[in-house]
């Protein structure tokens, strides 16, 4: 989101209207890219998907199962260019069915968001150490394998597209500790790892990979993780920038990662948390 000095804290400009934006075309117009992670409107890679729409890009928006079918349909109702698929990123002929339906339907691939991560609330209290086998594996599966597997197959449709962009979604956890966040800093820290292996495997073929450090949102993911909500008031108050992160922030600062713009940018970490990765204390 373009924001200026003068907006006191917390208070949002008014931003253009997706369809509207659209009609008038973008920076991201003509591209293509397949987003994984949207569970309702206050998801993070919902306000990734906005911008990318308001900006011309078409989308392709994944639910996980028929339960969140229609909470995914009915959010890709209102782009001007979306449609959805199924996917369950720990089933490997689920990903290989979506690749082929994006292939048949576009062609090509221009920006994959992976955003999606999981770990069972019972590790997400208490002490880290706790954490079982099985959940550690699960955590570690969904929330860094899946980059691994959707960056592996959305290769052929991004070379086809002449190179492009993947995303990922990660948060301040993985450098610091942050009480109950647990096993997904340490699954963090390995996404963040990873985002840069596969920078290093992607970049002669054009493809870049980044990952946006976006500070606390109100969002379903981040109600499991106890304390959140005082968290995001008092940051709000610390904060370099005196406001709380919008998923707004994230999604105007991915369309720029998935765009022309940031060509020269790869391997790179991104923070979106108007400066609270800079605070010692």
């Amino acid at each position: 989101m373009k924001e200026r000095a003068e907006h006191p804290a917390g208070d949002t400009p008014e931003r253009p209207e997706g369809n509207g934006a659209c009609a008038m075309g973008g920076f991201l117009s003509g591209k293509r890219a397949l987003i994984v992670g949207v569970l309702d409107r206050h998801s993070l890679c919902w306000g990734i998907a906005e911008s990318m729409a308001r900006e011309g890009a078409s989308l392709c928006l994944t639910y996980l199962n028929e339960r969140m079918r229609p909470k995914v349909q009915e959010l890709a109702a209102t782009l001007p260019d979306a449609w959805t698929a199924p996917l369950d990123l720990q089933q490997d002929e689920q990903i290989d069915a979506l690749v082929s339906q994006v292939a048949e339907r576009w062609g090509r691939l221009d920006a994959l968001v992976e955003g999606a991560a999981f770990a069972r609330a019972a590790h997400l209290t208490g002490e880290f150490l706790e954490v079982d086998r099985e959940g550690f594996h699960t955590a570690m599966d969904v929330s860094v394998y899946g980059l691994i597997a959707m960056s592996r197959a959305c290769r052929p449709l991004l070379r086809e597209a002449g190179g492009g962009a993947v995303l990922t979604l990660t948060y301040l956890g993985s450098q610091r500790v942050i009480p109950n966040y647990n096993i997904m800093g340490v699954a963090k820290a390995a996404l963040e790892a990873s985002v840069r292996y596969l920078a290093s495997d992607l970049g002669p073929d054009n493809i870049r990979v980044n990952a946006i450090s976006s500070g606390p949102v109100r969002t379903v993911a981040a109600s499991g993780v106890k304390g959140v909500g005082g968290m995001i008031g008092e940051l709000a108050g610390r904060a370099p920038l005196r406001r709380k992160t919008e998923r707004e922030h994230v999604g105007d600062a991915a369309a720029f990662l998935l765009s022309e713009f940031a060509r020269g940018i790869t391997g790179a970490t991104l923070f979106v948390d108007n400066g609270v990765h800079i605070l010692g204390i």
